[in-house]
């Protein structure tokens, strides 16, 4: 509240937060504030629309929108991308900062800049990079999540042992129900070492030009299959990351780059917390076809003309970018995973 005097302040919010944006509410319009409107989005992927950032966006005009403005969200990754896109192309950029209620929120999309919205090519293909003022981290909003999104966002938390923090992950394997659990130690240790793990990769390559594709590891499979799914309620984005992430040691094991043993050690991980980690558990069934899914990852955002970019493991905390994958492989990984859903067999 000290930087808000004299602003007009905006609070777009989830539909699930209204306990804690009035909270934030009343300490902004203590702080001075001139004053604070507040707007409601609709949960899921559905929402990280341009038809919600146009609806933003008119709300703030008609509502005294200026280069002082602050605009605050409040919520999960949808909230935090589609509203944080509006912040960067409202009068070619006004300050915000993110308040995530969720896990996932909180260990991955509150944090490095990164906004967007959904298009049916696939997803997060129209986005900017655009740093928050803040980020307001307080685990305690996490009580109220059902079970299944809290291991939505233990996904996240598992990619950064996986991508290169081996002793992480294996603090992960004998701690991870106590975090799942939120016990207040645990969850407290999982989200700051996600947090300061990103933040270090970000730093370094905040544009993502080279290191920071890192943290897209298991995301060319699982964005392929949300955009599949129409981006519907059957598969929460931390689950498709799990998912994505088994079918990338998957195919890394069948490229002779990683051990099979590590590849089980990681599936089995993400099983004893409860994560799905075939695509074949998706409920309805996805009835996917293969070519449309190969066609969706063509155009994933790490992809090069004529080429798919994977983030490969080399073993437990050791992961690479390579556009060198054979497409036959690729196919044979998506197919063992939806199992008999599976349609179309182009190229084999």
């Amino acid at each position: 509240p000290d930087d808000v005097a004299g602003r007009t302040v905006f609070i777009v919010l989830d539909q699930h937060t209204h306990t804690v944006a009035e909270t934030v509410q009343t300490q902004i319009l203590q702080g001075g504030a001139v004053k604070c409107e507040t707007l409601v989005l609709p949960g899921g992927e559905k929402g990280k629309s341009l038809a919600e950032v146009e609806r933003i966006l008119h709300w703030m005009l008609a509502h005294g929108l200026s280069r002082n403005s602050l605009l605050i969200t409040i919520g999960g990754g949808v909230t935090g991308d589609v509203a944080g896109f509006c912040a960067t192309i409202a009068l070619r950029g006004i300050p915000y900062s993110q308040v995530p209620t969720t896990l996932l929120a909180q260990v991955d999309s509150s944090v490095g800049g990164k906004t967007g919205i959904n298009t049916p090519q696939g997803k997060n293909l129209v986005g900017s990079f655009y740093q928050p003022e803040a980020v307001v981290i307080d685990t305690n909003t996490l009580v109220s999540l059902p079970p299944r999104q809290i291991l939505a966002g233990y996904a996240e938390i598992a990619k950064y042992g996986l991508i290169n923090n081996a002793p992480f992950f294996h603090w992960l394997e004998e701690n991870g129900r106590r975090v799942c659990a939120l016990e207040p130690d645990a969850i407290a240790h999982a989200v700051e070492q996600s947090v300061k793990a990103k933040a270090q990769i970000v730093q370094a390559d905040e544009r993502e030009i080279g290191q920071r594709a890192l943290l897209n590891f298991g995301h060319t499979f699982g964005h392929a299959l949300e955009t599949a799914c129409n981006y519907d309620q059957r598969l929460l984005h931390g689950e498709a990351v799990a998912i994505g992430m088994t079918m990338a040691f998957d195919l890394s094991v069948r490229m002779g780059v990683c051990a099979a043993d590590d590849y089980a050690r990681m599936e089995r991980h993400l099983q004893d917390i409860g994560l799905p980690t075939r695509a074949s558990s998706i409920d309805p069934p996805l009835r996917a076809d293969l070519d449309h899914i190969i066609d969706i990852m063509r155009r994933d955002k790490k992809a090069k003309p004529g080429q798919m970019a994977f983030v490969l493991a080399a073993g437990i905390g050791q992961t690479y970018l390579s556009t060198e994958v054979p497409e036959d492989l690729v196919r044979a990984v998506l197919k063992d995973s939806l199992g008999s859903s599976t349609t179309g067999n182009k190229g084999r």
